[in-house]
């Protein structure tokens, strides 16, 4: 009997051993680090007529999870959205923590008229809203700029001028134009010529990712 004891004791304990084996990555997955990424923006973001994952976020969301598998990608876009629309649509998205927030909104606004003044307060008071909920956030704005079919010059360049001015006044970073390289180009747009098709969201997605990827390196390093 005091053979057998030792022998029965050991043969318990490897089954043990190996199911703890077993469990440890499960564990690991469990306990791994989500880390959201937001992005509230209008058609050219929403990936207009193509299918979701065309859309430039989501092909930023492939980059991301290069540097980290728990980046987790919202793509909140919706087609002729403005900064009033986006400024109601927010709360729905503020329920989980944001790491990071891309903001890609205005030039809808633009088309309406809308006082720059005012488009500026709105996009400022979207920053804010997602910095009381998150304030330790990376927020990144993404510039765009007012076609030249008005003779108001002055709109166009202030219009123009306000990404910047938001992105330094909130310590982020900013995309300074989202359709650099793009807009124009017949081949990198659908048939209306204003909304790109999917190569046209690949350069997008590249565009983005020169200011995004320090930003996201940084979060994951948290």
């Amino acid at each position: 009997m005091g053979v057998i004891l030792p022998i029965f004791r050991a043969l318990l304990v490897i089954p043990l051993a190996m199911a703890m084996q077993q469990t440890a990555p499960a564990v690991i997955r469990e306990t791994s680090r989500v880390r959201r990424v937001l992005v509230l923006g209008d058609s050219l973001s929403e990936g207009f007529r193509l299918l979701p994952g065309d859309a430039w976020p989501m092909v930023v969301a492939e980059k991301l999870h290069r540097i980290d598998p728990g980046f987790q990608v919202t793509n909140a876009s919706a087609s002729g959205g403005t900064t009033t629309d986006g400024l109601r649509r927010l709360s729905a998205h503020l329920g989980n923590k944001v790491d990071i927030f891309v903001l890609e909104l205005g030039i809808n606004d633009a088309f309406r008229g809308v006082p720059v003044e005012q488009i500026r307060q709105n996009l400022q008071s979207i920053i804010d809203k997602v910095k009381a909920r998150n304030p330790n956030a990376a927020i990144v704005v993404v510039g765009m700029q007012f076609p030249i079919v008005t003779n108001d010059d002055d709109y166009v360049t202030a219009f123009g001028k306000m990404f910047g001015e938001l992105a330094q006044q909130n310590h982020a970073v900013l995309v300074p134009y989202l359709l650099q390289g793009v807009a124009g180009d017949p081949a990198l747009n659908l048939e209306d010529r204003i909304h790109p098709n999917a190569a046209g969201n690949q350069i997008l997605a590249e565009t983005v990712w020169r200011v995004l990827e320090p930003v996201a390196r940084q979060v994951a390093a948290k």
